[in-house]
């Protein structure tokens, strides 16, 4: 019970990462949010957890805006916030990606993570305690050819983690990522462009461990970042990726 008496909210929390997170975090005693741009999803995860459902555009600045006033005024607080949900782009050249798609990955990938600063943090900073986790990727770290744009928002991510790590640490707010390695989500095949035992194959020899990450890996990282365990930790981009960035 590492999170007894927590409240929480996930994003993208209908499917692969954010749904085993919003499991996670309810088996350890937290009160959970699932929000999810698919609304009868994020109705499934909370019927399933016993928590509260949002469908939401997290690019959407007044949905943003009405999930978090909802998630504090049904909540009293919000302890934590994962920014899980994204997007990313079918793997061609840079050249390739049309402007509408570049601009939804960022306002998805990226947008989402200053909305939820912009309405959440200030409650937290009131609090003088919270704990942010943004999921973003190794793409961001060592990036993959052809998913250039993809690669450049998780850079972003990155990157904010450990600037607002440094702004809010003196208010008691821990900010941190996990990069996660190419996983078992539904995400996968557009990572992949196809997905064939081939294709497989090739994504899995970049891997020393020699498998893709689970849904379950990625929630106990998080678990781990947004309990009181991790009270010393900030600024951490922790890799999840079976040695895929060594």
């Amino acid at each position: 019970m590492r999170l007894e008496g927590k409240t929480a909210i996930v994003t993208g929390a209908g499917s692969g990462f954010g749904a085993e997170i919003a499991r996670r975090f309810t088996r350890e005693g937290a009160k959970v949010m699932a929000a999810d741009l698919n609304g009868d999803a994020a109705r499934a995860i909370a019927e399933e957890t016993g928590g509260l459902a949002e469908a939401v555009d997290v690019s959407d600045t007044e949905a943003m805006k009405a999930m978090f006033d909802r998630a504090l005024t049904d909540m009293g607080h919000v302890d934590i916030l994962v920014n899980n949900a994204g997007m990313t782009h079918l793997p061609k050249p840079m050249t390739e990606v049309e402007e509408d798609e570049f601009d939804r990955l960022f306002r998805v990938n990226c947008k989402s993570v200053y909305l939820g600063a912009r309405y959440l943090v200030p409650s937290m900073k009131e609090r003088g305690q919270g704990a942010i986790v943004n999921i973003a990727s190794t793409a961001g770290v060592s990036p993959r050819p052809n998913l250039s744009w993809y690669n450049a928002s998780k850079g972003w991510m990155i990157t904010a983690t450990r600037a607002m790590a440094v702004e809010l640490a003196p208010f008691g707010v821990r900010v941190n990522a996990v990069n996660p390695v190419a996983g078992e989500t539904p995400l996968l095949k557009s990572f992949m462009g196809e997905d064939t035992p081939e294709v497989r194959a090739k994504f899995l020899s970049t891997i020393p461990l020699g498998r893709f990450s689970t849904p379950a890996d990625i929630a106990n990282a998080t678990l781990y970042l947004s309990s009181d365990e991790a009270s010393m930790v900030t600024g951490v981009c922790m890799e999840v990726d079976g040695g895929r960035c060594i």
